[in-house]
């Protein structure tokens, strides 16, 4: 039976491959996706009326969301099923992120994934436990076989649960392209949510572009929206004065009928004078790209005023694929004397359409002269090298999401620093990947060159290795940066557990660990110099071992060592009962 299940498998992962090519899912009322997904082919992954706390592609700080929150009734436990035949691809434990994960292979080419679980079954806890005491590590990232693992749709692997960085119980469910791991909007595939609500447009902005790129120095309006029921206008029956270059951007979102939570909506579409500008559909993208939510909102004014503003233009260097069908990136020439007619069209997942209608007023762009900014300017196409012999910055290509007017100044040394502190451009310009970042110091570092790390002066650590004069560390946000030393080691808290102490009416023993720079390389516990496994509770920030096999009834040792990213260490040990 075994075997014939493996055939099969093969040969519907074949056959599937090549029928998602053929299959249309999605509505004509949307914005024609060149994806297909097969229907009815996947089941809903819990036994729960569905009901979302979160959506696909929703804006979340420094990443589009990449599934759907299905609802738990604030509680966890709920038996989570297979969406269809398969097996365990990939098991993770991770201390943030989804916190425990399981990763479902499906014989169709696509490859589902479950988040934030309590715990799974038997089979599957063994696996975890049996590669954390070989690796002697508590996070896991397992990778398993075909053989090992197989599922049928609808079996019971693992419960919900409340784990890693979770905002309350709920599962995060994806569905993903097992070839290219782009993460797909679930509801593509009809696993879909009820929903008769039509989007909500708050305000729009215009952007005065004036042939620059977009900073925060753009001249920007902002323009409130009243209306309801999907349909909208200005609050003001002006039009709009636009001259020369200009964009524009809307910030809107959506609810469905299952949930009174806020979330993304699916599409948005930028018509001029009838014709189609700008085209927004989230229906997938990958991982490595989901950090240009960035660059897809007015980044400025959500660090100024908490707006989420989403830009209806494109900067030149944001790659994520969602915006086909966009034309001259959004960029609106207004160079006439004429009015012209606006309209954007907000759509959910379910075709539920909000439209809001405006006029421009457009006149020729006046001719200045322009005047050359201060600093270096920088290609987003290419790599940047800015020096000087203090620091060193380089950029590589594909780091910006615009050419930059790039601007570096110094600031007085701080207390302890061992550098002046560099004022690397601003925060309100985002990367889009890492940068080099070289300090020089300016005061001696002598024996503890091996412990200066970079910071900066919002209390983050970057980490450091000094080489050739100067102190290297990656960055991945502009702002202003110093060189410091960490030599003081790791601290250890015990909570529950003391010298001496009868632990035998309490099932685990519990730690804080905390670092005061660099942050924590490794920590590990021995119960009589034999290696246990402290699981690392992100929400409590606590370390916890749970009584087991490895620590029967009598007197035993504990001893636990804790190691930051400089080698600074620290020991604890003591003797406790059970």
């Amino acid at each position: 039976m075994f075997n014939k299940f493996l055939l099969g498998f093969c040969s519907l992962f074949v056959f599937y491959n090549h029928l998602t090519a053929q299959i249309l899912t999605q509505s004509t009322s949307l914005p024609q996706s060149i994806y297909r997904y097969p229907q009815d082919y996947f089941r809903y992954p819990l036994d729960l009326p569905p009901s979302t706390a979160g959506s696909f592609g929703e804006l979340r700080p420094n990443h589009f969301h990449s599934g759907l929150d299905f609802k738990t009734n604030q509680r966890t436990g709920y038996p989570i099923h297979a969406v269809a035949d398969g097996y365990v691809a990939r098991i993770r434990v991770q201390y943030g992120g989804f916190g425990l994960a399981v990763y479902i292979a499906h014989p169709n080419g696509y490859t589902s994934v479950y988040g934030h679980l309590d715990h799974l079954t038997a089979e599957l806890t063994k696996i975890i436990k049996d590669y954390q005491y070989k690796n002697q590590t508590w996070e896991a990232d397992i990778l398993l076989e075909p053989t090992q693992v197989p599922l049928q749709k609808g079996d019971v692997f693992a419960w919900s649960g409340n784990a890693g960085a979770s905002g309350g119980p709920h599962l995060h469910f994806e569905l993903r392209d097992t070839q290219t791991e782009q993460t797909i909007n679930a509801q593509l595939f009809g696993l879909t949510i009820p929903d008769r609500v039509p989007p909500t447009i708050y305000s729009i902005a215009a952007y005065h572009l004036n042939r620059k790129p977009f900073s925060e120095n753009t001249t920007k309006q902002f323009v409130a929206v009243t209306g309801s029921a999907g349909n909208y206008r200005l609050k003001e029956a002006s039009p709009i004065k636009l001259s020369g270059e200009s964009a524009f951007g809307i910030t809107t979102n959506d609810m469905n009928s299952s949930s009174l939570n806020h979330n993304g909506i699916y599409s948005i579409q930028l018509n001029a004078d009838g014709k189609v500008v700008y085209v927004f559909t989230v229906d997938r993208f990958a991982f490595d790209q989901t950090r240009a939510i960035n660059s897809h909102i007015d980044y400025p004014a959500f660090l100024t005023s908490g707006r989420w503003v989403q830009k209806s233009f494109v900067d030149p260097g944001n790659q994520i694929g969602l915006y086909n069908g966009t034309q001259n990136r959004g960029v609106i020439n207004f160079n006439d004397d004429a009015f012209h007619d606006m309209e954007y069209i907000v759509k959910d997942i379910a075709g539920n359409t909000s439209v809001l209608k405006f006029q421009v007023k457009s006149s020729p762009p006046a001719i200045t002269e322009t005047v050359a900014a201060k600093g270096s300017f920088f290609k987003f196409d290419q790599q940047n090298i800015f020096s000087t012999e203090l620091v060193k910055v380089i950029i590589p290509a594909g780091s910006l999401y615009d050419n930059l007017n790039f601007i570096y100044s110094t600031l007085p040394r701080k207390t302890g620093a061992y550098s002046v502190v560099h004022r690397i451009h601003n925060r309100f310009t985002q990367l889009n990947n890492s940068i080099e970042l070289w300090i020089k110091p300016d005061v001696s570092l002598g024996a503890n060159a091996d412990k200066a790390v970079i910071v900066n002066t919002g209390g983050g650590c970057f980490g450091g290795v000094f080489k050739d004069g100067y102190v290297k560390a990656s960055i991945r946000e502009f702002g202003n940066y110093y060189i410091a030393i960490d030599t003081i080691a790791p601290v250890i808290t015990p909570v529950n557990i003391s010298e001496g102490k009868n632990m035998s009416a309490t099932s685990n023993m519990i730690f804080r660990i905390s670092d005061n720079l660099s942050g924590i390389k490794t920590y590990k516990a021995y119960i009589d110099g034999q290696w246990v496994l402290l699981e690392h509770d992100y929400k409590t920030k606590t370390f916890r071992y749970f009584f087991d096999e490895h620590c029967p009834a009598g007197k035993h040792k504990l001893e636990m060592v804790v190691t930051d990213l400089k080698d600074n260490v620290k020991k604890l040990t003591l003797i406790f009962y059970r």
